[in-house]
């Protein structure tokens, strides 16, 4: 398979401090790819850099062939590049299906102009857009929470209804920032379940940032350690696990296998 994103030789500093430095990463396209490391190692950071939430002091990013170095989140957003959040971020005030259908841009409802003289598109686009949100609410089965205010879920739900938000733009890519946060077991499992069924049937690529260990191992392959803003290896879970040099600078010293 073709790689879909090349993070190459990038750079990051702050206030004079390197947070990234001559750091490079290759996503597989249709993967699931794990990224674990120390806190400081520059996980978050490497993940504002490929969203355009940031821009590299130096270096390259490729994303689906072309340099995107210079583009901003709302740009990548548009060609199917999308991150979640460690704490999930939903308009509290609408019911979960708003939250869905609220996703598109280039709704025609935005323009005033539209909806005084064109309301019969305007009124086809909400039922399309409304149809898409509810067959993402039947694929991660979540009918039962469809009319509740996003502000009353649970932390798990707002996960869930988090992925469903990558579905309505069809999402090529998704970085997802510490999915297993504030999430009971029960829905965790659901959650991975639906990223692993995203990635089967559809052919989502995700890049995971995670430091519950046992969801890497069920979940990615290959797995990408960080540590003081580069990359220190890259491999299966047992390879990771195995390696003398990453468990000192991950786990410390003293750490006996199990």
């Amino acid at each position: 398979m073709s790689n879909i994103l090349e993070v190459k030789q990038v750079s990051k500093s702050f206030n004079s401090l390197k947070v990234i430095d001559d750091c490079s990463i290759e996503l597989e396209k249709c993967s699931i790819t794990g990224l674990i490391g120390p806190n400081g190692a520059g996980k978050t950071t490497m993940f504002n850099l490929i969203a355009g939430a940031f821009l590299p002091d130096s270096g390259q990013i490729i994303y689906d062939g072309e340099d995107v170095s210079q583009h901003n989140p709302q740009q990548l957003f548009k060609r199917g590049l999308m991150r979640t959040f460690q704490i999930a971020q939903e308009f509290s005030n609408l019911t979960a299906l708003e939250n869905l259908m609220m996703v598109p841009t280039g709704q025609p409802g935005e323009q005033l102009s539209n909806v005084w003289f064109r309301p019969a598109r305007v009124r086809a686009f909400e039922l399309e857009v409304q149809q898409k949100a509810l067959d993402v609410i039947d694929f991660l089965k979540l009918g039962h929470i469809k009319n509740e205010l996003a502000g009353n879920l649970s932390g798990g739900q707002k996960k869930l209804l988090e992925l469903g938000r990558t579905m309505m733009v069809d999402a090529k890519v998704v970085l997802l920032d510490e999915v297993a946060a504030g999430v009971n077991r029960t829905l965790l499992q659901d959650l991975l379940e639906n990223i692993q069924r995203l990635n089967k049937e559809l052919g989502y690529t995700f890049f995971v940032i995670e430091h519950d260990m046992d969801m890497i191992a069920q979940l990615c392959s290959p797995v990408i350690v960080m540590a003081e803003g580069r990359k220190m290896m890259q491999g299966s879970i047992e390879e990771i696990r195995e390696n003398p040099e990453v468990v000192i600078a991950y786990f410390g010293g003293g750490v006996t296998k199990t």
